[in-house]
């Protein structure tokens, strides 16, 4: 099992101050208990924590076997596994340094993070893994030895630098008479100072950058957020988010080797939501767009549900939009109401939320970008305790959470223990923590542009503190936010999230700074916009064919104009309601870098890319025809043509608020 040297004291976790040893802590107090679980194969297979130090033990001596030493860097690429779990650790253990990279990178993307951290060691899910580290090997100076864990299609593979995980595993447990006291002392001597992971940005506007963040950044911020939502060790939670955002390595390493939590990993992101449904996780993680797709799915179920049965959903959702928030939050709701609402939970609120696989859930999270409010106020008045917080991969995730009694869709909260925020003359949102990462990697110019010598780092959002309550408000990306031609305030996310309530667009990019006017692409969604077409027996033959049609157009036109509505009642934001809007004959895409890994907007990519459509929304003109480069699912370049309408919305004055 993992362990340290006998002199240690692991009966008391407050004093450990790096995961091997926290690892090592949960060995020793609950051996028996479940660490790790993952579906394969229709089974959901189990590990107990004595099990997997075990795991991490063999896995750590049979890759020091191989030469691994204090610093080296081992990258990790594949989906959620306890296997690259224990990888990630066992390299702790030995000294090393684990680098998670995104699984879904094409083979250029990950040559650039495996060159730059000079990794030496590679441990990969898969042949397809492999095949891309394979294929810009050329490029990585320091690779001496590529591990692998699915063993079909590999047994033809030319084996000098490949290795099996299992293989790895029992060369060091057959070398554990000289290797177990060296792994030993390894642990012992672990510091909290020592570099815990490095993390890669997302990249949204330039090359990724390596975060370096300590043993004692992710710890001591694992304990402030655990100690602020009560975490236990009976809860449990879905790993399921890339391993290589810093989300999943907080919750899924650092809390659960500080509370001793169960970490459950799905078969596959086809198979998440009914994995989710059979774990019914306690403590549960989520981006904006998850619980977006999620309402999606609900709102079609429902449009195709009988008719009695869709008129008892809107009675009781609209009563639940009423009280169920206050009724979470413990404040006061007359007897009608909450019998009311009791009988709501049977019919419609209970059923909902054990279908959604949410029914246990005691804490919940969303971050990464805002959510619309809409979105957020659904799911709490269903009784899911919801929250936001806010944070960044320097921060080790947490700069603020919302604490229960206390939660709104407007706020991100209120600084997480530990850490102090300030606001910049300009607006933009500073922190100082014990989660502030160490250094860029290689990169001392954008370290020291981010973080002063005291400390305090620049998140690059704007926001601000409210005077009474001590809750952080965040406007939008301080880069975004700008001023229309007229001085009114810009801020185009928070028009993007009000799009983005409708289950029929998908994403939303809004134009505007320094013009007259906001226009704005529009992406559909696919799932809820075909199924809408099916149901008015509307034929189409493609995502480009649905995207053009006149009463597609017309449906979100609606939903434009309804946007603007509730856009002028904000008398600070009314100048950015649309006034014009196109359809893209495309999603955005990853792969083509108009998003980034995680799924964010990459504004100036964007505009560069589609700079003929951004003209045309400004022009006058009322279609434009276009060519665009795609990238295909095999790697291969294409591109396609359409013609597109651009199309004029009508807006409301700000004489309208309240």
């Amino acid at each position: 099992m993992i362990s340290a040297s006998p002199a240690l004291d692991l009966s008391n976790k407050e004093h450990l101050d790096t995961v091997p040893k926290l690892i090592a802590h949960q060995v020793k107090t609950k051996p028996e208990q479940t660490a790790y679980r993952e579906k394969e194969f229709g089974i959901w297979q189990s590990w107990t924590w004595l099990e997997a130090g075990e795991e991490m033990r063999a896995l750590a001596m049979g890759m020091m076997g191989r030469g691994l030493k204090k610093g080296d860097h081992v990258a990790i690429i594949g989906r959620n596994r306890p296997y690259f779990y224990w990888a990630m650790m066992s390299t702790q253990a030995a000294g090393a340094v684990p680098v998670p990279i995104y699984q879904d990178s094409v083979a250029s993307e990950m040559a650039y993070v495996l060159e730059h951290c000079s990794a030496r060691i590679i441990i990969a899910e898969d042949q397809e893994q492999v095949d891309k580290i394979l294929e810009v090997q050329d490029q990585l100076k320091e690779l001496e030895l590529v591990i692998y864990v699915d063993t079909r299609g590999m047994r033809k593979y030319d084996h000098t630098k490949l290795a099996t995980y299992q293989t790895i595993q029992d060369e060091g447990r057959a070398k554990a008479d000289s290797l177990a006291g060296k792994l030993d002392k390894s642990i012992a001597s672990g510091k909290g100072s020592d570099t815990c992971a490095m993390l890669y940005t997302s990249g949204t506007t330039g090359r990724p950058k390596g975060v370096v963040l300590s043993h004692d950044n992710v710890i001591k911020t694992s304990q402030a957020s655990s100690d602020f939502d009560h975490l236990l060790p009976t809860d449990s939670v879905l790993a399921y988010l890339p391993m290589a955002w810093v989300g999943d390595f907080i919750f899924s390493i650092g809390q659960a080797s500080w509370c001793g939590f169960c970490v459950n990993c799905p078969e596959s992101a086809d198979t998440m939501q009914h994995d989710l449904r059979e774990i019914g996780p306690t403590y549960f993680f989520a981006p904006p767009r998850y619980f977006e797709q999620v309402l999606t799915t609900v709102l079609i179920r429902m449009e195709d549900a009988g008719s009695f049965k869709k008129k008892m959903f809107d009675h009781f959702m609209a009563h639940a939009a009423k009280v169920g928030g206050d009724i979470l939050d413990g404040n006061s709701v007359g007897m009608m109401d909450r019998l009311k609402y009791g009988l709501g939970n049977l019919l419609v609120y209970g059923p909902l939320k054990n279908t959604l696989g949410l029914s246990r859930v005691r804490v919940g999270y969303t971050a990464g970008e805002a959510i619309g409010p809409e979105i957020f106020d659904f799911y709490r008045s269903l009784g899911i305790n919801l929250k936001q917080l806010y944070g960044q991969t320097e921060a080790s995730v947490f700069i603020t959470q919302q604490p229960d009694g206390q939660v709104r869709s407007d706020t991100v909260g209120i600084p997480t223990p530990g850490v102090e925020i300030k606001i910049d003359d300009n607006g933009e949102v500073f922190y100082r923590s014990p989660g502030t990462f160490v250094e860029y990697y290689k990169n001392k110019e954008s370290t020291t542009s981010t973080k002063t010598k005291d400390g305090w780092v620049a998140t690059g959002d704007a926001g601000f503190l409210e005077k009474d309550s001590g809750h952080l408000r965040i406007i939008d990306r301080a880069k975004d936010v700008g001023k229309m031609k007229d001085g009114s305030l810009f801020a185009p996310k928070y028009v993007e999230n009000k799009l983005k309530f409708y289950p029929n667009i998908l994403e939303a990019v809004v134009f505007g700074d320094g013009r007259d006017e906001c226009t704005a692409f529009i992406n559909i969604d696919l799932q809820a916009v075909g199924n809408w077409a099916e149901r008015n027996n509307i034929a189409y033959t493609s995502y480009q064919e649905l995207a053009s049609l006149p009463q597609v157009y017309a449906m979100i036109q609606s939903h434009v104009e309804e946007v603007n509505a509730s856009i002028a009642m904000d008398e600070m934001l009314s100048g950015c309601q649309l006034h014009r809007f196109l359809i893209l004959h495309k999603e955005l895409d990853a792969d083509d870098g108009e998003l980034t890994r995680t799924r964010k907007v990459r504004r100036n990519i964007i505009e560069e890319k589609f700079a003929d459509l951004l003209t045309a929304l400004y022009d006058g003109s009322s279609e434009i025809f276009t060519t665009t480069e795609v990238t295909y699912e095999d790697g291969s370049k294409g591109s396609i043509s359409a013609n597109l309408e651009i199309r004029a919305v009508a807006t409301k004055t700000a004489s309208k608020a309240a």
